[in-house]
C-alpha cells in the first residue's frame, strides 16, 4: 500500500512519531512518504499518488496547520485538499479533526479534540494535570497506534480503543482522548 505521512515539523508534536516510523518494515508497506515540510504542491502531488493518507499534528477544525513549515501559514490540510482525500484511506490525529472529517464527509480514522500538552489539559477541564501524566498518555497513544499501523483502518481503531482504555482507566488524559477516537468507514 502507497503511504503518505504528513507531519509538519514541530517538536511539540514529536511524540507522534512512533505511529508511522516502523512502516517501512512492514512487506506491504515497503512505498512509505514522510512529508515534515517542503511546498503545499508537492504534499498535493503526493497525496494524489498514495492510497492511504496518515495527517498528524497540531490543527483545528479548519484543518491540520502547517506550523511555519511548507512555505506558508495556515492550513497543509484544508479545504482545498478535501477533493484529494474523498477516495483515499485517511488517518487524521490533531485537535478537532472530527469537525473537519464530518463536515467534509471524509472517510478515516480521526480524533477530536486531543490533549497533548498540560495547557491544554487545563483548557479541557483537567487543570492540575502534571506533565508526566500527558507525556504517559502522549507516548502511549503513539506507540500502541503505531504498534498496528501496518492494519486496516478498522483493526486500527479497534486496537487503540481496546489498548489505550486500558490505560485510561487510570489516566485522566488518556480517558478524555480515548472518548474522542473516531472511525468513518
Amino acid at each position: 500500500m502507497k503511504t503518505l505521512v504528513i507531519h509538519p515539523q514541530d517538536s511539540s508534536t514529536d511524540f507522534l512519531i512512533p505511529i508511522y516510523m516502523n512502516l517501512k518494515s512492514f512487506p506491504d508497506f515497503n512505498d512509505v512518504t514522510i512529508i515534515r515540510s517542503g511546498s503545499k504542491y508537492e504534499v498535493d502531488e503526493q497525496i494524489e499518488q498514495h492510497d492511504r493518507i496518515m495527517m498528524m499534528g497540531h490543527g483545528s477544525p479548519q484543518g491540520l496547520f502547517a506550523v511555519g513549515q511548507f512555505g506558508m501559514q495556515g492550513m497543509i490540510i484544508g479545504h482545498s485538499t478535501v477533493p484529494l482525500l474523498q477516495n483515499k484511506e485517511c488517518i487524521f490525529i490533531w485537535c478537532n479533526a472530527d469537525r473537519f472529517v464530518e463536515t467534509h464527509n471524509l472517510k478515516g480514522l480521526y480524533s477530536g479534540m486531543f490533549i497533548s500538552e498540560v495547557g491544554e489539559a487545563n483548557y479541557c477541564g483537567l487543570p492540575g494535570t502534571p506533565q508526566d501524566i500527558v507525556t504517559e498518555s502522549n507516548d502511549f497513544f503513539a506507540k500502541e497506534l503505531g504498534s498496528v499501523s501496518e492494519k486496516s483502518l478498522d483493526e486500527m481503531y479497534q486496537h487503540i480503543r481496546y489498548s489505550y482504555g486500558m490505560l485510561a482507566e487510570g489516566n485522566a488524559v488518556a480517558e478524555y482522548n480515548h472518548n474522542r477516537l473516531y472511525l468513518n468507514s
